[in-house]
């Protein structure tokens, strides 16, 4: 326990890895030993056939490792590099966050400066009825 070794991802799940270190042994990096951020899917760090380092955190009974990449990187890298990302070339068209919510303030302060205008006229119309 606590080796660190280079090894190769063979498999991935939505709970983690399974990484080749030596010919005929293996073992599973959960998800939550991924990236010392938040994982939600374990491809968007990783890759089959990506090469890794891993520590050995523990064996269990059955003589499965259980490894972990977030604790074989030094403190000064906190992520793995991460698998190859597919541009889209339809988001660069689309306006940011702040252009978003920029335009929807911008909407919303015009529909209530308009209801500022007439508040008598809508209330009178509720309560005549």
């Amino acid at each position: 326990m606590g080796a660190i070794l280079a090894g190769k991802v063979t498999g991935i799940t939505k709970f983690g890895a399974f990484v080749t270190v030596a010919p005929g042994k293996s073992g599973l990096v959960h998800i939550s030993e991924i990236a010392s951020s938040y994982v939600n899917d374990v491809r968007e760090h990783l890759a089959e056939g990506q090469d890794v380092m891993v520590k050995v955190i523990g064996v269990d009974q059955s003589g499965r490792m259980n490894l972990s990449i977030k604790s074989a990187i030094p403190p000064a890298r906190s992520e793995p590099p991460r698998a190859p990302q597919v541009k889209q070339t339809a988001a660069a068209s689309e306006p940011s966050f702040e252009d978003k919510l920029k335009r929807f303030m911008q909407d919303s302060d015009n529909k209530m400066s308009g209801l500022k205008q007439y508040p008598d006229k809508k209330g009178a119309r509720r309560r005549g009825r």
